[in-house]
C-alpha cells in the first residue's frame, strides 16, 4: 500500500516518538512576524537560551503595518514598539528580516513563497493559523502559538500528534466567474468549520490541477477554517516552474537533487486515505458568507437558510449569526447594501488576484458612498503591480490603492470598520469584530465578487456586473 504525501513527509521529519504518543517533529522552515514573537524572544532570555538555527527562520512585520502613512516611527506607539522588538530580535540572534527600507517586507504567508523559501516536502511552521497557506507547495504547514514559537526557536522541534488525512477532490470545470475562493468556500460549507479537525486535507482532481500556484494558495489558505490543522496540495509542474530562479530557492546540482526530493514525495497513486470525499466544479458558484463563521455561506443568488436546517446543537449559533448580522431566514443576500469592500490580504492579496480584479473593474465606478481598498500583499507586488498599471486603473475607478499589509483582513493596524459597517471582503475570517469594530460585520467572498459589489453598491454577481 502506498503513501501520501501527509504520511511521507511526517516520517522524514520525525526526530522520536514520545512516550505520550505524540512525536518530536524537526522543523524545516520558521516564519514568523511582530505579533506573536516578541514574547517567545523573551521567554528565550528568561532562560537565556539560543536559537537553535537561525538561518531557518526568516521574518517580516505585516499584521501591525499601516497601510497608508508607514514612516517611522508608526502613529500608532503600540505597533511602533511590536515593530522595534522584531527588528532588535532579529538582529540580536541572527535572523533574517524582510525589510521594509529595502523594499522586502509583506504579509508572512506571501513573502514566504515569493522568495521561494516554501518548498515541496518541508515542514513549516509559522505562529499564525493561515500557516497552511504554504502546503500549495506540497509541505506540511500549520500555525502555532507563542510557546511553540519558543520551542522552535530554541530547538528546530516541535511535538505533535500525526493526523488523519482526508482526500478532497475537485473534478471537472470551474464555470466562468468561479474562482479559487468559492472553491474553498464551497468545502467548507459542505464539511463545516469542525469537519478537518484532527485531519489534513489533500486537495486533489482536475480544477485543483488546473489552478495557478496562486490559487492554490488561496485554497490552502482556508484549509484550518474548515478545521483542518494541514491542507496541501501535491507538487507537479507549475510547482517546479514557480520557484525556478526564486532567490532562496535552491540553485544549480542543489536544485537538481531537490528536484528529485520533490518528486518523491508526492502522494502514490494508491495510497491509503482516512477518508474521501468528491465534488464536481460544475456545481459551485460564486460565493458568500452571511453569518460569523467561513462556513455560514451560500450561493450569491441563494437565501439564508432557516433555523429548522440545522440540528439543534448548531441552532443557537445560527440565531447569534442571524442577530448580529441583521439578517433573516429565507433572506436573499444579493442586493445585500455594503459599505466597504477590501481586496487583499494572505488569501487573495497576490498579484494575479490584483490583475484579474484590475481587468475587471477597467471603466467602472465605485458606487457613491462605498469605501473600497485595494491592499497588495507584499512590497514587491506592489512594485509590479505598478509597473503594469493597475495603481491607475483602480484609482481611476474609485478605489484607494494602498501600500502592503495585512490591513483590513483582521484591523490590527488603522484600517478598521466603524460602528456596523458591512464589509465585502477577500479575506478569510468573518468572526464578530474581525475587522476592527466589535459590531462590524463580513461578508467573505472572492476579489471578483468584492469588486462587483464594490461598484454596484449591493452584493452582487460579479457574472452579471462584468457581462461582456
Amino acid at each position: 500500500m502506498g503513501k501520501s504525501l501527509f504520511e511521507k513527509v511526517f516520517e522524514k521529519h520525525v526526530v522520536r516518538k514520545l512516550p505520550s504518543g505524540q512525536y518530536q517533529l524537526f522543523i524545516g522552515l520558521h516564519l514568523i512576524h511582530e505579533v506573536t514573537s516578541p514574547q517567545a524572544f523573551g521567554m528565550l532570555r528568561d532562560k537565556n537560551w539560543q536559537v537553535r538555527y537561525p538561518q531557518r527562520t526568516f521574518a517580516t512585520p505585516d499584521h501591525i503595518v499601516p497601510t497608508e502613512d508607514q514612516m517611522r516611527p508608526f502613529k500608532d506607539s503600540m505597533a511602533e514598539e511590536m515593530m522595534t522588538h522584531l527588528e532588535k530580535n532579529c538582529k540580536q540572534y541572527g535572523i533574517r528580516l524582510f525589510d521594509m527600507k529595502k523594499g522586502e517586507q509583506g504579509i508572512v504567508h506571501i513573502v514566504g513563497p515569493e522568495n521561494g523559501l516554501t518548498q515541496p516536502g518541508m515542514t513549516v511552521v509559522c505562529g499564525d493559523s493561515h500557516t497552511s497557506t504554504h502546503g500549495a507547495f506540497g509541505s506540511i504547514a500549520f500555525g502555532i502559538g507563542t510557546s511553540q514559537v519558543r520551542d522552535v526557536l530554541a530547538t528546530q522541534t516541535l511535538t505533535m500528534a500525526k493526523l488523519k488525512v482526508r482526500k478532497i477532490e475537485v473534478n471537472g470545470k470551474l464555470r466562468p466567474g468561479v474562482y479559487a475562493k468559492d472553491v474553498i468556500l464551497y468545502i467548507i460549507n459542505q464539511l463545516g468549520v469542525n469537519g478537518g479537525v484532527g485531519f489534513a486535507y489533500e486537495f486533489a482532481g482536475e480544477v485543483i490541477s488546473n489552478m495557478s500556484m496562486d490559487e492554490r494558495m488561496t485554497v490552502c489558505n482556508m484549509s484550518i477554517e474548515g478545521g483542518a490543522r494541514v491542507g496541501y496540495i501535491n507538487p507537479d509542474e507549475k510547482t517546479y516552474a514557480y520557484l525556478k530562479d526564486k532567490p532562496l530557492a535552491p540553485k544549480g546540482d542543489k536544485w537538481d537533487v531537490a528536484l528529485a526530493y520533490w518528486k518523491s514525495i508526492a502522494s502514490d497513486k494508491d495510497a491509503s486515505y482516512d477518508d474521501v470525499v468528491v465534488y464536481k466544479g460544475e456545481n459551485i458558484e460564486p460565493m458568500v458568507t452571511w453569518g460569523i463563521t467561513p462556513g455560514q455561506s451560500t450561493s450569491v443568488n441563494g437565501v439564508i437558510p432557516s433555523l429548522t436546517e440545522f440540528t439543534k446543537d448548531e441552532q443557537p449559533l445560527i440565531q447569534e449569526a442571524y442577530e448580529y448580522m441583521g439578517f433573516n431566514a429565507n433572506q436573499k443576500l444579493s442586493g445585500t447594501k455594503v459599505d466597504v469592500c477590501f481586496i487583499g490580504s494572505c488569501t487573495n492579496g497576490r498579484l494575479s488576484d490584483l490583475q484579474e480584479v484590475a481587468t475587471l473593474v477597467k471603466g467602472h465606478k465605485v458606487a457613491s458612498g462605498v469605501k473600497a481598498l485595494v491592499v497588495p500583499g507584499s512590497q514587491k507586488i506592489k512594485v509590479e503591480a505598478e509597473k503594469l498599471g493597475l495603481d491607475k486603473i483602480f484609482t481611476a475607478a474609485g478605489f484607494e490603492w494602498r501600500q502592503a499589509g495585512c490591513s483590513m483582513c483582521l484591523a490590527m493596524n488603522p484600517d478598521k470598520l466603524k460602528g456596523n459597517q458591512m464589509c465585502a471582503s477577500s479575506s478569510n475570517r468573518n468572526f464578530k469584530g474581525r475587522q476592527g469594530s466589535p459590531t462590524g460585520r463580513t461578508l467573505l467572498m472572492s476579489p471578483a465578487m468584492v469588486a462587483a459589489s464594490a461598484i454596484k453598491g449591493v452584493v452582487a454577481d460579479c457574472r452579471e456586473v462584468f457581462a461582456k
